[in-house]
């Protein structure tokens, strides 16, 4: 009885290609088991089964990627007991976003080593930010200070006088003053808060101290990313000339 082989030694003896190239080319989706692709090189594969490399495979290693997520409001995105973020299970094939143009194709490689850039607290909903490249991590989180976000908040409540004045510079937090801060009304309901990254809790608290309580909160942008149309629970991949 002839024993199973892993898929990446069988495929570099078939096509006459390096043992990196060939794990390269099935990690990048491009090999077909008896008509199935399969993206893991240990795969077994038994004797008698096909193996076809797909037109236009390239042996060039996976270019890193990074995810924008529309989060739906109260999903906490810290990871479980496992070790597993909610954020993270909502990256699958069936609700990537119809008009996303990356033209790139869903890769199970594109979920590994995914870096969340910013944790959106629990109740509110909108852009998350989800990264493979160390750039991009590095603009996001170690130069946080620098980047602005953009809020929409539906509020109730009556303003305090110069509630408005205070929002935008003023107020304190955790014992400390805040730097100005760009906020507007949209609506009688409804403000724009423009912020370098804020910490969790602080556009609430900086809401009841003028009156007012939160009851919806939306990212709508991160940097000079805005989250645009993708609707709720659906993801897309950044764009190569977008930038933060």
């Amino acid at each position: 009885m002839t024993d199973s082989v892993r898929l990446a030694k069988h495929l570099a003896e078939q096509i006459a290609c390096s043992r990196r190239e060939a794990e390269n080319y099935i990690e990048g989706g491009w090999v077909q088991v008896d008509g199935s692709v399969i993206e893991e090189p240990g795969y077994r594969l038994q004797p008698g089964q096909r193996v076809d490399l797909l037109p236009g495979a390239s042996p060039d290693p996976i270019a890193p990627v990074t995810i924008l997520l529309h989060k739906p409001a109260d999903l906490s995105v810290l990871p479980d007991a496992d070790g597993i973020s909610a954020a993270l299970q909502l990256i699958q094939p069936d609700s990537l976003a119809a008009d996303d143009r990356s033209g790139l194709r869903f890769l199970k490689r594109h979920v590994t080593g995914l870096q969340l850039t910013d944790v959106l607290e629990a109740r509110a909903s909108g852009l998350l930010v989800l990264t493979q490249d160390w750039q991009i991590a590095r603009k996001l989180i170690d130069d946080a200070a620098r980047v602005e976000h953009e809020f929409i908040v539906e509020v109730s409540g009556d303003l305090v006088p110069d509630g408005l004045a205070l929002l935008n510079h003023g107020l304190s937090f955790n014992g400390k003053p805040l730097p100005p801060i760009k906020v507007s009304w949209q609506n009688e309901t409804r403000l724009r808060f423009a912020l370098k990254t804020p910490p969790r809790g602080l556009i609430p608290h900086m809401c009841e101290k003028v009156g007012l309580t939160v009851q919806a909160m939306k990212r709508i942008r991160i940097g000079r990313v805005p989250m645009a149309s993708l609707a709720v629970g659906q993801w897309r991949y950044l764009l190569g000339y977008e930038r933060f």
